[in-house]
């Protein structure tokens, strides 16, 4: 292997590790958010943090197949925390 592509692996698997304490630290937020706004912050970085940990697996895996999916995951994301957000709010999502 050359070192550009050993650099490259090394620095997949630290972009990996990185984003994955983030998640597990947006899932703690998520639980002992004392306001029902952390929570929402927390899922919405839970969605970020999911699409890069699906942006980093297509780069691992060297195929563009993953990036579809976290455009989908991206979509889904942000209209969920729209409707959470409006639901707690007014108390009711579709007007």
């Amino acid at each position: 292997m050359s070192a550009a592509t050993e650099l490259m692996n090394f620095a997949l698997i630290t972009a990996f590790i990185v984003v994955a304490i983030s998640q597990m630290l947006s899932m703690v937020r998520l639980f002992i958010g004392p306001t029902t706004g952390d929570r929402i912050l927390a899922l919405d970085t839970m969605v970020v943090n999911a699409i890069g940990l699906i942006v980093l697996l297509g780069m691992w895996q060297g195929t563009r197949m993953y990036f579809e999916p976290a455009l989908l995951v991206a979509m889904l994301g942000f209209v969920s925390t729209v409707a959470y957000a409006r639901f707690v709010l007014r108390g009711d999502i579709i007007e």
